[in-house]
């Protein structure tokens, strides 16, 4: 079973965000930026390519929503909203999710492509920063 699989089952804890019977939204647990989210169905779905248009509309309504609460309750000034679908484009976990990535005004972070491919928010200061509980206490 994959990792996310494992999440929204339940087998594996997860500092929760929104859930209800189709999607799931977690902290990640690699805070590229103070609140950074990842939202992602229930039911397994490789990537972009398997899901069906519903459920993404729902995933990305739901994104949408979390943006405006983060606008509010973290003060984020922006937002990254980022998808990586098959290996080749630095999809590592195969079960389809979007990361929601709150910006900062002060952040000094770099949205940056790795070989073409990967992506990642630099900021060498950011990795392990972050308290995933404060910030779950203050989304709720």
């Amino acid at each position: 079973m994959c990792v996310f699989c494992n999440i929204t089952q339940g087998i594996w804890d997860s500092k929760k965000v929104y859930e209800d019977d189709e999607i799931l939204a977690i902290l990640d647990l690699s805070q590229q930026t103070y609140g950074h989210t990842l939202i992602m169905p229930k039911k397994h779905y490789d990537n972009l390519l398997d899901i069906p248009a519903e459920l993404l509309k729902k995933i990305v309504t739901k994104a949408q929503d979390l943006a405006n609460i983060y606008k509010t309750k973290l003060n984020a000034t922006g937002f990254n909203l980022v998808n990586n679908c098959n290996e080749v484009a630095g999809q590592s976990v195969m079960h389809f999710h979007l990361h929601l990535i709150p910006r900062y005004d002060d952040d000094n972070s770099k949205l940056i492509f790795i070989n073409n491919y990967d992506y990642s928010v630099k900021d060498a200061n950011n990795e392990g920063k972050y308290d995933l509980d404060e910030i779950l206490n203050k989304l709720k």
